[in-house]
């Protein structure tokens, strides 16, 4: 699945948290709206795989996994889950997590499943990679809640990526994001600012400014990822603690 950037806040730079996806869904709360409906669907469509990865942590088959998957989002885009949302509810993470969980433990009966492909559909989602993802991902994860976080971390991450480079396109620097990016996640003797001027053919003082510039846009871009995903900007240093905590033990 190929995630879209409409995600992206309409909000100035410096005002990034003005309008949140999660917080216009948590402003409708049961009371459906076109805006809350596409917010909360376009959220659904970024974070789905680490659902798929918990329901696989939890012993599932590869093709059950596919079948529950889909058939929480298919109930839980139908509204009733917003019902009566309170405060405590304003991380997406943690109130998606509650509702699988919730769904496996009281909802799906398997005598009523629905033969796979059949039914109304609410999402598409790329079921040709999310094996081999997942089995990428499993080695060394200590348990599904732990996989939920980690892989919910790395979709974040990913996301960032492709705004960034599609900011850096718009701008005519796609040659430059796709040279400098290893400077966002290597560590700092990976890749020397001499090594990259002399394959860019710029001066290495302006491979560090344009270093500079890139993880400062990038700290602003996960800042905002994770704000989509919270009803209250105060909480985003808690979410982002939480978040890369998983890939540490």
């Amino acid at each position: 699945m190929t995630s879209e950037h409409t995600n992206q806040s309409t909000s100035a730079p410096g005002d990034v948290f003005a309008t949140t996806h999660w917080t216009v869904v948590l402003a409708a709360g049961n009371r459906s709206t076109p805006q809350s409906d596409s917010a909360l669907e376009q959220l659904c469509q970024s974070y789905w795989f680490p659902l798929y990865a918990y329901v696989r942590r939890r012993g599932h088959t590869k093709e059950d996994a596919e079948d529950l998957t889909q058939a929480f989002f298919a109930r839980f885009l139908a509204k009733n889950y917003l019902d009566g949302l309170s405060a405590e509810r304003g991380r997406f993470r943690a109130f998606l997590l509650a509702s699988l969980k919730h769904f496996l433990a009281n909802e799906w009966d398997k005598s009523q499943r629905q033969k796979r492909g059949g039914g109304t559909t609410h999402l598409s989602l790329d079921w040709q990679t999310a094996d081999t993802q997942f089995q990428v991902a499993v080695a060394g994860e200590p348990g599904p809640d732990r996989a939920f976080d980690r892989e919910w971390a790395v979709t974040l991450l990913a996301r960032v990526i492709e705004r960034l480079q599609a900011e850096c396109a718009a701008d005519g620097k796609a040659k430059l994001f796709e040279q400098l990016k290893i400077f966002l996640t290597a560590g700092k003797d990976e890749l020397s600012h001499a090594e990259a001027a002399k394959s860019l053919g710029m001066d290495e003082t302006a491979v560090r400014v344009a270093v500079h510039r890139l993880r400062k846009r990038y700290r602003q871009l996960l800042r905002d990822e994770i704000a989509q995903t919270l009803a209250d900007s105060a909480d985003v240093d808690e979410e982002m603690r939480a978040l890369f905590g998983a890939f540490s033990g």
